[in-house]
């Protein structure tokens, strides 16, 4: 999937999964992830660490909905 595309539909929903060729799954955010078009770089910033995925890598994209947290997801 092209990396612009990932973009676009992060604007458009503002948090995603995504799937990586190498199976490898990311829950992205508009306010974490940055596009690095020229650089075909998706950069992730989480409190831990800063990922750094092939934009041109991701095969799969799930748009996800909020929810009310229960207890066991804490």
């Amino acid at each position: 999937m092209k990396m612009e595309a990932v973009q676009e539909q992060l604007r458009q929903w503002g948090e995603l999964i995504i799937t990586t060729a190498a199976g490898e799954s990311y829950e992205i955010h508009l306010g974490d992830t940055a596009f690095d078009v020229a650089g075909r770089v998706i950069t992730l910033t989480t409190p831990n660490a800063v990922y750094l995925i092939d934009g041109d890598a991701v095969e799969n994209v799930k748009k996800h909905y909020g929810h009310k947290l229960e207890e066991a997801d804490h």
